[in-house]
């Protein structure tokens, strides 16, 4: 896109830090860069993440299922830079062969489990813990139908409008208007269901709400790309309301909180490792030196 002449060769040929915010870590193949194991913690589930919204997600399922007093949910979150490429150590390679965050392994069975993709780790612990998804044949379905509407919808929001909007070199009329154009449909459906809908399953706080809220929630609370007042996100009025009413659940904010490392610093928990961090191991606390 950096050339409205551009015309594509034959064979395509890639071109080392060709641009970008993330270019040092773009990369046309897969497999590990370098030997790097992966700590492991004392918990039966490790989780390897990050806190964007994809790596939100889990951590608030996390929290959610601790805060219904479900132990055996209890993690260790270490912090995967994806900036410094931690993402294509050979340990990480091997718990997620897509290179990407969140990814979990559940010591709990013999032998270890892994599961990648954020999504697959929601319904894995869902199924695991019997927790927010409906045993309705019918409100589960619909709760399977929304998480995979963000799973396909999402890479349209993150690579598409938040690439070209918020993160490309050099801003181009095209990119951002298709983008802009699907990511304010993508609202719409949203509003649309939930002026009827209490969360996107229904009644029901579900993993649908888990996987759409990091996102979508960030969008119009403009904690997501500077864009709100661009995508008049306020006039989204359902999402907002749905928005503010998650933003107050105590695990919603627990969760957003774990492998952070920018904003506040209060409000940022590089590791989580036991539920007493969020009270001593925040960074301002390690900064201050309690």
């Amino acid at each position: 896109m950096s050339d409205p002449t551009y015309t594509p060769p034959r064979v395509w040929k890639w071109e080392p830090g060709n641009g970008g915010k993330f270019a040092n870590i773009n990369r046309p193949v897969a497999g590990a860069t370098h030997e790097k194991p992966l700590p492991v913690g004392k918990h039966p589930l490790q989780l390897y993440s990050l806190a964007t919204p994809n790596g939100v997600k889990v951590t608030v399922m996390l929290e959610e299922l601790l805060e219904k007093g479900i132990a055996g949910a209890e993690y260790d979150a270490h912090l995967i830079q994806i900036s410094e490429g931690d993402q294509f150590g050979s340990g990480f390679v091997e718990v997620n062969p897509n290179s990407k965050i969140p990814a979990l392994m559940d010591h709990s069975t013999n032998p270890p489990q892994r599961v990648f993709e954020s999504g697959a780790i929601l319904l894995y612990l869902a199924e695991k813990f019997g927790a927010f998804l409906p045993s309705d044949p019918a409100k589960r379905t619909e709760c399977l139908s929304w998480l995979f509407w963000q799973m396909g919808s999402a890479p349209l929001l993150g690579g598409g409008f938040g690439h070209f909007y918020a993160y490309a070199p050099e801003k181009y009329q095209y990119p951002i208007d298709r983008y802009t154009m699907e990511v304010k449909r993508q609202l719409d459906v949203l509003d649309r269901h939930l002026a009827e809908n209490r969360f996107m399953a229904g009644d029901e706080y579900t993993i649908a709400d888990m996987a759409i809220h990091p996102w979508y929630g960030a969008l119009v609370k403009n904690r997501a790309y500077d864009a709100a007042e661009f995508l008049e996100a306020h006039t989204y009025t359902n999402v907002v309301r749905w928005t503010e009413e998650l933003d107050e659940r105590p695990a919603v904010k627990r969760g957003r909180m774990v492998n952070r490392t920018w904003g506040e610093p209060h409000e940022q928990l590089h590791e989580r490792h036991d539920a007493s961090d969020f009270e001593y191991r925040t960074q301002d606390k390690l900064e201050a030196g309690e």
